[in-house]
């Protein structure tokens, strides 16, 4: 009985030193060496491929199980739930509205059809509110076999109920170990060849975008990640700013994985701090105390001196400050766009029907987000690099920031927004409803 109980014992040990050399030779080949050669083997464009495939097919067995039950299958609204025209200014409509009307006065003064305006525009922003909608998750047009949106779509058979459940084992059981194993391996390896390089007296930052480069594309494959670029000749220079819109803080990785940048962050502690500390010895980053973060004039000579030096990798900034849904561009932050450098604006847009890549912060922690982008099926994104912009002479900081916002919000087709990405957490500024105050005021002091 104990001999047996000593093979069985052996026995095991050798089949979990066989499953460990196949996974950790499947870990190296498949992954480690394309992630270090920047080779892609072509099975990520065969599992992308292979994913929309199922999804169509899910899609077309929903709409039969609606058929079969005598219901609807009706979509989700993507595009909103209101028709709405061109948008004009104040002045436009309120002249629209009174030659509607047929109001004719030789002075400008109060006209009770103006209320009407008004009462439009607030009953169009309680049904369709552009603001809100950017900050929840983007609504699917069919189901991508993800539990978490499972209730948009109650019309499953049989067959797609199995077909759910065989994904959530294919997702939790081999995805989710396989891709947290490797983010753990990148990050150990980064941290380590990042710190090493840095105590070398010469071409530290030559070898360091080299250690970066691998550190992120470990990343990407731990997220499986299917990135295309588009547009290469505009990547952005060194001595440059690059903006982008912000969905996730995986932005810097999707964005990184073609070409090194020096990020600007406060700095943290724990194990985010030790992996600062670990890039900045080995690549020229911005970061600052908490104390520095609000001195305005601090942040802006430290963004210059590293925008003026040719040497430096461009800076990456999103100007919005905050994440929202991959669905429209909120308002640019006017501070990068006051330096005085070359902008270099770069577009990203994902796909959702392979996974939600909005962190929504307000109800996610990041952890929790990483967690959901991992056991998705995968992380399928677009960038385009668009050509680099300058301030016009005569131009501000704000009209820059406008400008350069409408160009990229129109290569990704996302809606330009004008409101601040603030309003996640605060309430309208009193600014706003004053400038609306004043528009209607001129209405009224001027003929229109």
């Amino acid at each position: 009985m104990l001999q047996f109980a000593q093979s069985a014992c052996n026995l095991l040990c050798r089949c979990l030193g066989i499953t460990f050399v196949v996974w950790f030779t499947i870990l190296f080949v498949i992954i480690t060496v394309p992630a270090v050669l920047e080779v892609s083997l072509g099975i990520h464009r065969f599992y992308i491929r292979t994913l929309c495939r199922v999804f169509e097919w899910a899609t077309l067995q929903i709409e039969l199980s609606a058929k079969q039950k005598n219901r609807q299958f009706s979509k989700p609204h993507t595009k909103g739930i209101l028709s709405k025209s061109k948008p004009l200014s104040v002045q436009e409509n309120m002249q629209e509205l009174r030659s509607s009307a047929h109001s004719r006065r030789s002075e400008p003064q109060f006209d009770m059809g103006d209320v009407i305006y008004f009462c439009r525009k607030g009953v169009e922003s309680i049904i369709d509110d552009e603001v809100t909608k950017s900050f929840s998750a983007q609504e699917l047009e069919s189901w991508n076999l993800l539990t978490r949106s499972i209730r948009r779509f109650p019309h499953r058979g049989l067959r797609l109920t199995l077909l759910w459940g065989l994904g959530v084992l294919i997702r939790y059981g081999i995805l989710l170990p396989l891709r947290v194993i490797l983010a753990v391996t990148g990050i150990f390896l980064f941290v380590i060849l990042s710190t090493s390089v840095g105590f070398l007296p010469n071409s530290k930052f030559f070898l360091g975008e080299k250690v970066h480069l691998m550190g992120y594309r470990f990343c990407v494959k731990s997220l499986t990640a299917f990135i295309t670029y588009h547009n290469s000749e505009n990547r952005p220079k060194n001595g440059s700013i690059c903006v982008a819109n912000h969905t996730t803080p995986l932005d810097v990785i999707i964005l990184a994985n073609d070409r090194c940048y020096s990020l600007v962050g406060q700095v943290h502690r724990g194990l985010l701090g030790l992996i600062q500390r670990a890039m900045v010895k080995s690549s020229p980053h911005i970061w600052f105390e908490r104390a520095e973060v609000k001195d305005r004039h601090l942040v802006a000579k430290r963004l210059c001196d590293h925008a003026a030096d040719k040497t430096k990798q461009p800076i990456l900034i999103f100007p919005e400050g905050t994440c929202v849904n991959n669905t429209s561009v909120m308002m640019f932050k006017k501070g990068s766009f006051e330096i005085g450098c070359t902008i270099f604006p770069v577009a990203i847009k994902y796909d959702f029907r392979f996974g939600d890549a909005y962190w929504n912060s307000s109800k996610f922690g990041l952890v929790h987000h990483l967690l959901r982008i991992m056991s998705s099926w995968a992380l399928v994104c677009s960038v385009w690099y668009l050509p680099p912009m300058n301030r016009e002479e005569g131009e501000d900081a704000v009209q820059f920031a406008k400008r350069v916002k409408a160009a990229l919000a129109a290569q990704a087709g996302l809606a330009d927004l004008t409101w601040d990405g603030g309003l996640k957490r605060t309430k309208v500024k009193d600014a706003f409803k004053e400038e609306q105050q004043r528009l209607y005021s001129e209405i009224l002091w001027f003929k229109v």
